[in-house]
């Protein structure tokens, strides 16, 4: 079945233009497959970039624990656009390989770090069971902070977002990219 179609450049139309050039002008002139996707709403995608800037960039998560979450949910949404695009950043935020590598293949990680394990555990229950248990909410609160566990719901919630626009209307791998998750 066909898909709405991304939107292109060239075809934007002047609340489009406005909205495309607000959300240019916070990543470096950037704006990525999924926000054409989204364009069809101007707004919609104006705001859900302004949220995902928050989420990704600012908020009170070590970059470890944040692009963490963000495999976590990718890997859960089988979402290898997701995917291609974290998981440099988690190398680069200090995750170890090898619990990249667990989270690709479904497997429980060896945490050596307890933030880790809290977070992975924190979003995983969220994820796959929708509810999380009272142990494990209390450990990433104990560990990390009512701020934290808040942010942490939302980043999760808001890449469950992303998946499901980035799937359901078959934004494209980047050019070159190949799928690294299977169902």
């Amino acid at each position: 079945m066909k898909r709405i179609p991304i939107v292109k450049l060239e075809d934007l139309t002047p609340d489009q233009r406005r909205a495309y050039d607000s959300i240019a002008a916070t990543r470096d002139g950037q704006v990525l497959e999924v926000f054409m996707a989204l364009m069809h709403s101007p707004e919609l995608s104006r705001r859900t970039q302004y949220l995902g800037e928050y989420l990704r960039y600012f908020n009170c998560l070590e970059p470890n624990l944040s692009e963490l979450a963000i495999l976590v949910t990718a890997r859960h949404w089988d979402c290898d656009y997701a995917w291609h695009y974290h998981e440099p950043d988690a190398l680069a935020g200090g995750l170890s390989p090898e619990i990249i590598a667990a989270v690709k293949e479904r497997r429980q990680p060896d945490f050596k770090d307890p933030d880790e394990a809290a977070v992975y555990a924190y979003v995983y229950e969220l994820q796959v069971e929708r509810h999380v248990s009272d142990d494990t909410y209390q450990k990433v609160v104990d560990a990390l902070g009512v701020t934290a566990i808040a942010e942490l719901t939302a980043l999760s919630g808001y890449y469950t977002m992303m998946a499901m626009t980035l799937n359901e209307h078959r934004v494209p791998l980047p050019a070159g990219a190949k799928r690294q998750l299977s169902g």
